[in-house]
């Protein structure tokens, strides 16, 4: 994935205990929950949101030390007398993933260690046997199981490295099918399934690191590049008495290699339910594995001239949570565009009879609950305007019509935590004049548990006079209409001519034009851009996320770098028609994927953009990981001409501009050659540019003193000086 970079400082308003942007846990009751309040583990009850503190801090304190654990997350047993402690965490990659957990009795309130004799903080994804008589968890890419009274330790693999991974995942996988937590518990307690990936024949990128010791130090990353193969799979079953794995016999490419990013028990403990996606991944095949034998039966298969998605729109940190069976396991919920809009399917267990859930000219972006007693399903979606989000419910049986529950009156963007009985949920909602509010409601009535809403009384006491930021629609003169936000400059005059100061991403993992709080904030711009004299604008070209169906996502496949790329021109070359735009004031900026549409704007349309800033781009797609960059634009292998074409490193000859070029040198994601290769060819060309590499800084570029306040100067600074602000 390219990374979007999108740090907006919001403030956030608390409603009681629980903030817009804090973690609950459900209870099995259903209308209660657990939550962290400082160190502390206590519950709450719906609909009076009537408190107990189930774990209090002195509890969560070890013999011998003098204070209590720092509690990163909570696991309880399904029967809710044990959890775990999550604690002392560190990075993998994006996301603290590694650390040491405790465990603690709610019955005799004992707390101990596990894992004891491993290394500190390298304890992945523990998580209780269905009975919680045992924990498992991964450590050194291995997979072990421990008794929870008894702290008997039992290693389940022994094979694993950095390059034989268990349990859990290479980069690649992490990065693109947000695939970390890589086993799952059979509901018997006897059984774990678990992802075993071989990354012995992908090749290492070697990062430097010449800041944290005299000597340079190597830090070697898995990473397969677009034309390599993937990383080989195995999915197996261990036994947690004998430690003896079953190995799923499951077809697959030995030449161009296959994935298997989703993964879990079939609704029993004697069958796997896996997703297979072929090396282009336009083809998605459902396999039903026995345990036992290993025998895979295919029951589902789905195509698509460019790619599948395997994830919903609009959620960037999604990690999936379970497969959805209803009907006592003989049925289960799944999502596909076959029809050109993502809607909702129920499928029969052995895949020959489907049903349509949803219908009409609308995309689900997320599921939300299933709740199978009430006969409903409650989704996400915004069937009028691609830059809102709303929830609705339908008819599990596929009879009913889409009813939306969000009310009429909160124009924006919402998010549901709903209870497992569908009877309550956490609602967060903002636009981009209301600062991000949180409520507890009753559904399907959508009021407050309290009686009153705090979202309305937000909404209406927000004052949209100050946020002066347009949704606009843009159309070209090859009749592409795209939604578009623009902030104009404060006491705008329009017989003066104003820079404008283009942000993009434009690539299909990125939406930008969205109502939501923090929109058109520039959190790299030292200063207020409005007040300065600038015209902000952002559109989201085809090929974006956005809920305008199959076709707006995906004709853009084999075109990255061309199809976005002409979008945004001609969406500019409309705008500079405007009488108060000034067109030798014409900026762009973007980090990541945006800085790789930077660089192609720059060079491509030259005539347009007069000043460029890109951050942490891809100047050649040649060099991202094949995950994403073949899902997206096929082989290099058969169509390498549509990698080149799409390469901003292809046009720099082009360049007339002001370009600053900002690239991490620890960046694992959109590696540092990037940088050197596209500085090359300006060299090549006698391009004059500004360069700043920031030493052992990842893709964020957040790492050290000092760093952040550096980077919004350096930006500020250079816009200013090669875009001066202010109407002339």
């Amino acid at each position: 994935m390219l990374q979007r970079v999108i740090l907006v400082m919001l403030s956030i308003l608390y409603i009681g205990n629980i903030s817009a942007q804090e973690k609950i846990t459900w209870s099995r009751e259903g209308n209660s929950y657990y939550v962290n309040e400082d160190n502390r583990i206590a519950k709450y009850t719906l609909p009076n949101r009537s408190s107990t503190v189930v774990v209090d801090r002195h509890k969560l304190m070890p013999s011998g030390k003098k204070t209590a654990l720092n509690i990163r997350n909570f696991i309880f047993s399904t029967d809710e007398k044990k959890v775990l402690i999550y604690t002392n965490t560190k990075k993998v990659w994006r996301q603290d993933t590694r650390g040491d957990y405790w465990l603690y009795d709610l019955t005799t309130g004992s707390l101990k260690q596990l894992g004891i004799g491993l290394p500190e903080s390298s304890l992945m994804f523990a998580k209780f046997s269905p009975d919680g008589s045992k924990v498992a968890y991964v450590s050194n890419y291995n997979l072990y199981v421990e008794e929870a009274t008894t702290n008997k330790v039992k290693q389940l693999t022994s094979d694993g490295s950095r390059k034989l991974i268990n349990g859990t995942f290479d980069w690649a996988y992490e990065e693109e099918f947000f695939c970390r937590d890589g086993f799952r518990w059979a509901a018997d307690s006897k059984q774990i399934a678990f992802w075993q990936i071989n990354a012995r024949t992908t090749s290492d990128y070697y990062m430097i690191n010449n800041t944290d010791s005299i000597y340079p130090k190597i830090v070697p990353v898995e990473y397969p590049v677009a034309g390599t193969q993937p990383s080989p799979y195995k999915i197996g079953v261990v036994n947690v008495e004998t430690a003896q794995t079953k190995w799923m016999d499951i077809p697959t490419d030995t030449v161009l290699q296959t994935y298997v990013p989703r993964m879990e028990w079939a609704a029993n403990s004697n069958e796997l339910i896996i997703q297979h996606l072929n090396r282009k991944q336009n083809d998605s095949k459902l396999f039903i594995c026995n345990a036992t034998t290993g025998k895979s039966n295919m029951i589902y298969e789905e195509t698509d001239k460019a790619w599948i998605d395997i994830l919903p729109l609009w959620d960037d940190d999604y990690a999936y949570g379970g497969w959805d069976w209803i009907n006592g396991g003989k049925e289960f919920v799944w999502a596909t565009e076959k029809d050109g809009w993502r809607h909702l399917y129920r499928i029969s267990r052995d895949g020959k009879k489907e049903t349509l859930i949803t219908n009409g000219n609308y995309d689900v972006m997320d599921i939300v609950r299933i709740d199978e007693k009430g006969g409903y399903v409650y989704f996400m979606a915004s069937p009028d305007n691609g830059t809102q989000k709303y929830l609705y419910r339908t008819k599990l049986d596929g009879k009913g019509k889409a009813e939306r529950v969000s009310p009429a009156n909160q124009q924006g963007t919402h998010e549901y935590n709903l209870s497992p009985d569908a009877k309550f949920a956490m609602h967060n909602f903002s636009n981009y004049y209301t600062r991000p509010t949180s409520e507890w409601i009753t559904l399907p009535a959508h009021t407050g548990v309290n009686g009153g809403s705090d979202v309305n009384n937000a909404v209406a006491a927000a004052d949209k006079s100050r946020f002066p930021l347009q949704f606009f629609k843009i159309k070209t003169a090859d009749n592409v209409e795209m939604d578009a936000w623009m902030l104009r400059p404060e006491n705008f005059d329009s017989t003066k001519k104003y820079p404008v100061v283009f942000q993009v991403y434009t690539e299909p993992w990125g939406q930008l034009v969205k109502d939501e709080f923090g929109t058109g904030y520039n959190f790299l711009y030292r200063g207020n851009m409005a007040k300065d004299g600038y015209i902000y604008i952002t559109i989201d070209n085809r090929g974006t996320p956005c809920p305008k169906g199959r076709e707006w996502r995906k004709c853009v496949y084999r075109q990255i770098g061309q199809i976005n790329i002409n979008d945004q021109a001609m969406a500019a070359k409309e705008i500079l028609k405007w009488p108060f735009v000034d067109k030798d004031r014409i900026a762009v900026w973007g980090w990541s994927g945006g800085g790789s549409a930077t660089l192609n704007l720059m060079f491509q349309h030259p005539e347009i953009y007069k000043t460029g800033i890109a951050i942490a781009a891809v100047g050649n797609q040649l060099t991202y990981d094949n995950i994403y960059q073949e899902r997206y634009m096929g082989l290099p292998q058969e169509n390498r001409e549509d990698f080149v074409k799409g390469s901003p490193i292809t046009y720099v000859k082009n360049l007339k501009g002001n370009l600053l070029y900002i690239h991490g040198t620890g960046d694992d994601n959109v590696h540092y050659d990037n940088a050197e290769m596209l500085l090359n060819e300006l060299i090549k060309y006698n391009k004059q540019f500004q360069f700043m590499p920031y030493p052992n800084r990842t893709h964020s570029i957040s790492e050290g003193e000092g760093t952040n306040l550096h980077l919004s100067t350096l930006y500020t600074n250079y816009l200013r000086a090669n875009c001066p602000p202010g109407g002339k």
